[in-house]
């Protein structure tokens, strides 16, 4: 397989985007957790203890969601530069494992997406049980 120095940089807006979406993420979750922090010190129950369990969760998925990503990333560069020195065995397999790293962060984020949907429906059971 021919690697260029493109090719590697063809990751770069997918791995940007996909970030941001993360962050993204990761904010709107952050103001969660703080709104039910204070409804918690208020008024403390059970249904909140285990959104806010369910939320760190998430959190730590995202944590490692963007960890990987920008591993991803990183790697590309890197790749990136061993391509630029000649070294094409070297860059091959580092754009491979920068394929991984992102195949994994994306996993991470279906699972992360199951476990928001799950929360979703519980809510949804709730108050559907008030009705």
């Amino acid at each position: 397989m021919e690697l260029s120095l493109t090719t590697p940089a063809l990751l770069f807006p997918a791995i940007s985007l996909l970030l941001l979406a993360y962050t993204n993420r990761f904010l709107a979750i952050a103001t969660l957790i703080r709104n039910l922090h204070e409804k918690h010190e208020n008024e403390p129950t059970k249904n909140l203890i285990e959104q806010i369990k369910n939320l760190r969760k998430r959190v730590n998925l995202i944590r490692n969601m963007q960890f990987l990503g920008v591993s991803s990333l990183l790697l590309c560069v890197v790749c990136m530069f061993v391509l630029f020195w000649g070294q094409i065995e070297l860059g091959h397999w580092l754009f491979g494992i920068s394929l991984i790293l992102l195949m994994l962060s994306l996993s991470f984020s279906v699972i992360e997406i199951q476990i928001s949907v799950k929360a979703l429906n519980i809510q949804i059971g709730k108050m559907e049980k008030k009705k």
